[in-house]
C-alpha cells in the first residue's frame, strides 16, 4: 500500500493535462486558501526529447563522401550532389550533411548554437528496443534493475529542494524510466484535461483521482504544510491559464503532431514560471525497417517534424534561450547496409542534436571512421565512438551545474568531449 509520505513526495504522480476548470474540488478548496507565489526563482531548464525506435543517423547526417557507404546503401544514400533523383542534403563541413528535410536546423548550426554528436550510443551491444532504452534512461549500461532514471538522479543534484511539484515535468502519458526515483517528477499528457492518478494506476482518470482524493482525506490537516505552500501555488497558477488559447511568442505556429503539441506545453510551463528545471518528452516512429525512403517517405516525415517542432519551441523561447538546452537522444542506430525492404534493420551507433546558446555549436562531434567493414561493429554497423554518458553529463554538468557525475551515472568513469563551452549561472 502506497504511504501517504511516499506518495507526496516520492514524485510517482502523472498528470493527465491541467487546465482551466479541471482542477477536482478538494485541490480548488486547498489551493484557494493560499496567496499567489509570484514568480518562482528564474533557473536553467534542460529540455530531452527521446527519439523511440532508433533513428538511423547515418541519414540524418550522412557521411557523404564516404564511398563504402554509398555502396551499402544503393537506394538510400544521399548526398549534397544537385542533379540526383533525390533533394541533395545540406553540406555542413564538407563530410557530413544533414538531412534536406531538416533544413530547420541549419541556420543554427551555421550560428553555432546547434552541435551535433555523431557515433553516440550505448557500450551495451543489445539491439532490443527495450533494453537499449531502459540502459539509456536508468543510465546504468550494463546494470539491469536500477531503480532510478539519470534525469530523476538530476533532478536530485540540482543543490536546492524543489519548491514546486513541476520541478522535473515529462509531457507523457505516463511517467518515463528516466524519472523513475526518489525525486519528484510529474507527467502531464495534456494541459487541457485535468486528472490525477498515481503511478502504475491504469484503472482510469476517474477511479485514480478518487484514489487522490482518499489519500488526501486520509492525511492530517497538516498536508499543505508537508507538500510545501509553493506546490499548491504553482497548480494555482496553471489553474488559472486559458492554456487552450495559448499564443507563442512572435506568431510561431508549432506543428499540430504529437511532438509539437508537447513542445508548445512544455513552452507554456516554462513561461508561467512554475518553476519547472527538467522537462522530457518523446517522438515516435524511427524503428524504419521497411521502405524507409529517402528525401521523401517515413524517415524524412520524420526529422521534418523533428526539427520544426524543435525550432518552433527554440524561436517561441527567444526571451528564454539563455536560460534552455534541448538534447536529443535515441536507442540505437541502424545497419550501415540497407535491407531487402528499402529500409535498415537495429545497429549501434546514431547521431543526437543538442540546441543552445552554451553549445560547442557548428561542429559534428564524435568520431565516424571510414565504413569499410573493418571499421564496422560486429561486420554491419556503425561503431559506438561516443559513450552516450559522456554527452549527457557534459550539457547537465555545464547547463544545470551539475558536477557529481559518480552519482549522476554510476559505472562510468570516461571524459566529457567538449560539447558545452558555457557554465551554467545559477
Amino acid at each position: 500500500m502506497t504511504s501517504r509520505r511516499g506518495f507526496i513526495k516520492a514524485g510517482g504522480i502523472a498528470l493527465f493535462g491541467i487546465g482551466l476548470g479541471g482542477i477536482p474540488g478538494f485541490l480548488a478548496e486547498a489551493v484557494a486558501h493560499t496567496n499567489p507565489l509570484g514568480l518562482f526563482k528564474r533557473r536553467k531548464i534542460m529540455v530531452c526529447i527521446f527519439q523511440r525506435g532508433a533513428m538511423d543517423g547515418l541519414m540524418a547526417v550522412t557521411p557523404f563522401t564516404d564511398q563504402y557507404l554509398k555502396a551499402a546503401r544503393p537506394g538510400l544514400f544521399m548526398s549534397p550532389t544537385v542533379g540526383q533523383k533525390t533533394r541533395p542534403s545540406i553540406d555542413l563541413d564538407g563530410r557530413f550533411g544533414l538531412h534536406p528535410s531538416m533544413a530547420a536546423f541549419e541556420p543554427m548550426f551555421r550560428e553555432k548554437r546547434m552541435a551535433i554528436v555523431h557515433g553516440i550510443g550505448s557500450p551495451n551491444n543489445t539491439r532490443s528496443h527495450f533494453d537499449a532504452q531502459d540502459f539509456m534512461e536508468s543510465g546504468t549500461p550494463f546494470r539491469k534493475g536500477t531503480e532510478s532514471g539519470w534525469l530523476n538522479r538530476a533532478v536530485g543534484l540540482l543543490g536546492h529542494d524543489a519548491a514546486t511539484p513541476f520541478q522535473a515535468v515529462s509531457l507523457t502519458s505516463s511517467l518515463p524510466r528516466s524519472f523513475y526515483g526518489d525525486n519528484p517528477a510529474v507527467a502531464i499528457k495534456d494541459l487541457a484535461d485535468f486528472n490525477i492518478q498515481l503511478k502504475g494506476n491504469q484503472t482510469g482518470a476517474s477511479s485514480a483521482s478518487k484514489t487522490f482524493e482518499d489519500l488526501y482525506d486520509q492525511t492530517s490537516s497538516g498536508l499543505l504544510k508537508n507538500t510545501g505552500k509553493e506546490s499548491f501555488d504553482a497548480i494555482k497558477m496553471l489553474q488559472k491559464t486559458d492554456t487552450k488559447n495559448y499564443k507563442p511568442e512572435n506568431g510561431v505556429m508549432y506543428p499540430n503532431t504529437a511532438l509539437g503539441n508537447s513542445l508548445k506545453q512544455i513552452a507554456q510551463l516554462i513561461k508561467m514560471d512554475v518553476g519547472m528545471e527538467v522537462a522530457f518528452t518523446e517522438s515516435g516512429g524511427w524503428d524504419t525497417h521497411f521502405n524507409q525512403g529517402t528525401d521523401t517517405g517515413i524517415f524524412a516525415r520524420n526529422v521534418n517534424d523533428l526539427s520544426n517542432c524543435m525550432m518552433a519551441f527554440w524561436n517561441d523561447m527567444a526571451k528564454y534561450q539563455d536560460d534552455v538546452t534541448v538534447m536529443t537522444m535515441t536507442e540505437f542506430g541502424r545497419t550501415v547496409a540497407q535491407n531487402g525492404t528499402g529500409g535498415t534493420d537495429h545497429g549501434r551507433g546514431s547521431c543526437n542534436f543538442i540546441l543552445g546558446n552554451g553549445v560547442s555549436g557548428g561542429v559534428v562531434h564524435g568520431l565516424v571512421n571510414p565504413l569499410d567493414k573493418e571499421n564496422l561493429e560486429d561486420g554491419r554497423d556503425l561503431a559506438v565512438t561516443t559513450d552516450f554518458r559522456s554527452v549527457f553529463s557534459e550539457v547537465a554538468d555545464k547547463h544545470l551545474g551539475i558536477s557529481n557525475d559518480k552519482v549522476l551515472f554510476p559505472d562510468w568513469n570516461g571524459k566529457q568531449i567538449g560539447v558545452m563551452r558555457a557554465i551554467s549561472i545559477k
